[in-house]
């Protein structure tokens, strides 16, 4: 019978991960489709047009997204997340800490950091040209959480990169976190109706429905805050924070795109390219 030691890469602890990968996407999955259905009977703003078709159209967005996410960001962050545990990269090993402790600090620190590459999403013009058609959806729910050009989710992939290496993120805290996010911004994307008692408690610490809202205005004072994804601490510390709106919904979109013909998938899939061909022609003029 071999000695050899076991890695603990190997079976059956894969395949442990393996389950638990799978019994968190079908959670997620759940709880998307019951954001659905509890936006249908109890939605925050009125719906103006067929959600049926705007939820598909949100879900090629989402289909595209994933693509790229699944041929350019897995293949480079997933290998740095391992290199990170076996060779103590970043930040945080640099320090002797407890897992669990690692782990909560990997999650903060994430969630910091996407904070500010969504701050730069909107500050840096190239980079906007290809968040803004997240904006442009004229109404918002659950599925608006979806609606990110895939030249977005490729612009990110060297940011997660760093993200990962910098801070010093192991896979089960990358894998936590990317969980985690996603059901954040299902949540407060959505067009959930809570009591405002309820969001304005759940605003101390969490991003709401309410407080994204404000985000997605269309009036560009209220864009530039509620810049969080996870923990509105971020805000507040930045001081980007504005409280929750008791009195009105806000008018949500661009500027700019204010026709539902203007921002169908085929039209805010070329938008960005047609912005900087524009852009390149002016200035060669």
């Amino acid at each position: 019978m071999s000695s050899r030691p076991v890695s603990p890469d190997l079976q059956p602890c894969g395949r442990r991960r393996d389950g638990f990968a799978w019994r968190a996407s079908a959670l997620l999955l759940i709880g998307f489709g019951a954001l659905l259905l509890a936006e249908v009977r109890g939605p925050l703003r009125p719906n103006g047009q067929s959600k049926i078709r705007r939820d598909g159209r949100n879900l090629c967005f989402a289909a595209l997204s994933g693509l790229t996410i699944g041929l350019l960001q897995d293949p480079l962050v997933g290998p740095i997340s391992r290199q990170v545990r076996a060779r103590r990269w970043g930040l945080l090993k640099r320090f002797e800490l407890p897992a669990w402790l690692d782990t909560v600090l990997a999650l903060l620190l994430m969630d910091y950091t996407l904070y500010l590459w969504h701050l730069l999403t909107h500050r840096i013009a190239f980079l906007w040209r290809f968040h803004q058609p997240h904006h442009t959806d004229l109404e918002m729910d659950a599925s608006t959480a979806l609606r990110f050009h895939f030249g977005e989710m490729a612009l990110s992939v060297p940011y997660r990169a760093a993200q990962v290496a910098l801070i010093g993120v192991e896979p089960a805290a990358l894998a936590l976190w990317q969980r985690l996010v996603l059901a954040s911004i299902f949540f407060h994307h959505s067009n959930l109706r809570l009591p405002l008692s309820m969001e304005r408690l759940l605003a101390k610490v969490l991003v709401t429905p309410r407080l994204h809202e404000i985000h997605h205005s269309v009036l560009t004072a209220e864009r530039n805050s509620n810049w969080s994804s996870g923990l509105t601490l971020w805000d507040r510390l930045h001081g980007t924070f504005r409280t929750v709106q008791a009195t009105r919904t806000a008018t949500l979109g661009v500027p700019e795109f204010r026709s539902p013909d203007q921002v169908g998938l085929d039209a805010m899939l070329i938008a960005p390219f047609k912005a900087l061909l524009g852009a390149r022609r002016n200035l060669t003029q």
